[in-house]
Parts: C-alpha cells; structure tokens; sequence
C-alpha cells in the first residue's frame, strides 16, 4: 500500500505549494460510487484525480450532499481529498455568489488549488430558489444544520469550521457569524457588506477571527455604506469599517491600526492594495482594503458582473490570503 504524504501542520491546513504550477496536467480516472455516512446520504460521481507535479499525489472527490432542514431538502457540493487516514478534517463552508453555478464558482474562487493532499473539506451550499437570504432565516438554520451533520457523521473537526461569504453569499455569513461565534474557528467576507439592521443587532459572543475583502470603488456594494444593487439584495449596508469594528469589539482590539502594503505588481491595473489589521486583538481582525478597486475578486477572472465591476486588482490572490488567514487562525 503505498505511504500516503501531507503537506499539512497537525493535520489542518496544507501550506500551498506557492510557484508550483497552476495548469496541472491531471490523469483522470473516473469512477461512480455511492456511499452512506451516518445519516447524512452522500450521493458522489467521484473523479479521481492523480496529479504528478507540484504537491503530492492526491484524489478529490466531490458529489451533491442533501441535508433537511426546516422540513425542506438542501443541497450542497461537497470536495475532499482522498487520504489513507480518515480523521475528522477541518471544514471550510463556501457561501458562493447566488447567481454563480457551483462549478464555476469552484474555478472563479480557486479555493481547491490551495488544498493539496491533505486538505480540509470544502462544502459548497446551494442558494434556495437561486437567492440567498440576508437574516436569521432559513438559510442561516440550513449552514447550522449543514455543519452540525458532518460533524455529526464522524468527518469535521467542530472545533476548525471555517465559513467564507462572496457577493451575496457574505450576507448569511456575517448573520452567522453573528449569533453563531462560538460554533466558528474564522470567517472572511468578500465583495460584500451587512445589512444595518443587522449590523445594529449584531454582537458576537465570543472573539472569532475575521477578515473582510472590500474595494474602496466597488459601484455594487458601497465601501462607506449605503445602498447595495446586488439584484437580490437591494438593501441599506454598513460601511465596511463599522462591519470590522463589530467584530474588533468583539475581540477586544484597540483603536489603532497597522497597515501593510501588497507589492503593486501591477501598475496598469489603476489599484492598491493594502492589509489594515486591528491593534491589540485577542483574534486576528483584519481588512484587505483594495484602493481604488472594484467589485471583483483580486486576483481572479472577473465575473458576469464584469461590465459594472470597475477596476480589477492583480496585485494578489484572494482565495491565498484567505486560505493563509485561516491556516494562521487554527486550520
């Protein structure tokens, strides 16, 4: 049989081989299988990828999971590497652009290139009806029911969840990361914002880490507050630096801030980035400001918002900065 290799420290996040090549060369087998945990009835048309260059050899398999939750059947894509020990694994809940189909997304958000061999599990939710909700609603109680499934069927780690927002995905994952601190290792919002009823009554309840990514020119969610013009979430929003102070109180963080600049490795592109972190936190609070920066992923393939997005950032990776936060908070 042969050893199976990780590049992951204590069984959490993988380092990711930064400067190994991104247009892998994968030899697929594929295969269908089906498979029952626990009670969760997990329904996989696995492709088994063997990869003979950067990381060691790995086999994802993804397939649509369906949980019920308030009496109605959600689904989710769920992908995780194949490994010989099969111990309960950090998880990362993806909550993707509604109007983004799954794949896509995959590709658009490059979360699976970070992972390797001995990754977390990575869970894609499916919007209901093709929209996400902005409060304490259906889909908040369906990531709850999600997340406390696989925990529950012997896979996730509880105490490493990992939940990340996109676009209209970030409005249920800052309403979780509100009242559901306690049950979160680290949250990351990107392109996105919080409705101010709900900044008015959000108060965790426990230091979680955080990280929101903002462009101070994005023209769909308004960086200094406002109103958003997401198509289903037409809604007033708080200024990304009262979302980051929410969550600074919360993890006891001083007034003061540190700010680091992302090497300008591409001048044409009109922006800047910067990463301003709280002072004084008890967890890492942080904000990758994009100055200048519209509303797209830095980094990434600009999306069918593309017309109305304004400048791109290409200075860095925002799924790497993501992946590096987490790894640093616990994963």
């Amino acid at each position: 049989m042969a050893k199976e290799t990780s590049n992951a420290p204590d069984g959490g996040f993988p380092r990711p081989p930064f400067g190994s090549p991104l247009d892998l060369a994968p030899i697929f087998r594929a295969r269908i299988c089906r498979e029952r945990r626990g009670a969760l009835a997990v329904g996989l048309a696995c492709v088994v990828s063997l990869f003979a260059i950067g990381a060691p050899p790995a086999a994802a398999a993804s397939g649509r999971i369906t949980v019920q939750s308030g009496g109605v059947a959600r689904t989710a894509l769920l992908v995780q590497q194949r490994r010989l020990k099969q111990a309960r694994r950090p998880l990362v809940v993806i909550l993707r652009q509604a109007r983004e189909k799954g794949p896509h997304q995959r590709r658009l958000f490059g979360l699976e290139e970070m992972s390797g061999s001995g990754g977390p599990i990575l869970v894609y939710p499916d919007p209901l009806g093709g929209r996400w909700s902005s409060g304490p609603g259906a889909d908040a109680a369906f990531i709850r029911d999600l997340i406390a499934q696989l925990v529950s069927d012997g896979l996730v780690d509880r105490r490493k969840v990992f939940l990340v927002g996109i676009g209209d995905g970030g409005f249920p994952a800052l309403q979780l990361a509100c009242d559901n601190a306690p049950s979160l290792a680290g949250v990351a919002t990107a392109i996105s914002a919080m409705p101010v009823d709900v900044a008015a009554a959000c108060k965790p309840s426990r230091p979680v880490p955080f990280m929101i990514i903002a462009g101070t020119a994005d023209p769909v969610i308004p960086f200094a507050g406002g109103k958003s013009s997401l198509t289903d979430q037409k809604s007033d929003v708080a200024s990304v630096d009262a979302i980051l102070a929410i969550f600074g109180k919360a993890a006891g963080c001083g007034e003061s801030r540190t700010t680091t600049a992302i090497p300008d490795r591409d001048p044409r592109d009109g922006t800047r980035a910067y990463v301003d972190r709280l002072n004084g936190c008890k967890v890492p609070v942080e904000l990758l400001r994009v100055e200048g920066g519209g509303h797209s992923l830095p980094g990434r393939p600009l999306t069918g918002d593309a017309p109305r997005s304004g400048p791109h950032n290409n200075d860095l990776e925002a799924a790497r900065l993501i992946w590096d936060f987490f790894r640093k908070a616990g994963g």
